[in-house]
This record gives C-alpha cells, sequence and structure tokens, in this order.
C-alpha cells in the first residue's frame, strides 16, 4: 500500500501470518539504514495474523530498498545463529 501524494517514499507492507517475532527484528534491522526516516509496525488485531510494516525513506531511495535489504540482513543473521548452534551442538557431541 503506498501512500498518496509519494513516490514510493512512504510505502506500508501487509505481511500476512506473521507477528511481532519478525516485526521487531524487521524493525530494527531497516532502521540501521541512515536512508530510513521512520520504520514502524502494527499488528492489525489480534485475532489477525497479519502485521502492517511501514517504511518511510528520506527521498534518496523507494522504501521497497531497505525493505529488500532488512529482510536479506535479518536472513543472514539469522542463518550464522543457525550455523554458530550446529557447531556447538557439534563440538559437545564430539567430546
Amino acid at each position: 500500500v503506498q501512500a498518496d501524494g509519494t513516490d514510493g517514499n512512504c510505502v506500508t507492507f501487509v505481511l500476512h501470518d506473521e507477528d511481532h517475532t519478525l516485526g521487531n527484528s524487521l524493525r530494527y534491522m531497516v532502521m540501521k539504514n541512515p536512508d530510513v526516516e521512520f520504520c514502524g509496525y502494527c499488528i492489525t488485531h489480534p485475532s489477525e495474523s497479519k502485521i502492517n510494516f511501514r517504511i518511510q525513506t528520506r527521498g534518496a531511495i523507494p522504501a521497497v530498498e531497505p525493505f529488500r535489504k532488512g529482510l536479506n540482513d535479518l536472513m543472514g543473521v539469522c542463518q550464522h545463529v543457525l550455523n554458530t548452534f550446529e557447531v556447538s551442538l557439534f563440538l559437545k557431541s564430539s567430546r
């Protein structure tokens, strides 16, 4: 959903079957981008499993770019945590 009167700098993404776990983590990753002026999310209703995720950039880039980068960065962090966990399990089982 794109805000009226903008060129893609202010967009609300609707993420289905998601909750605070993804919302807060993704918000943190997106806010690390200096081109992002605002990033926030809300759960529409407790009985619905979707979030509205809003990004507003300073105008240099469209909002979809930090959204994609945030998702990719978050996947990288999750992969690192998983790899570290698996190495730890392997080290403990080989003792």
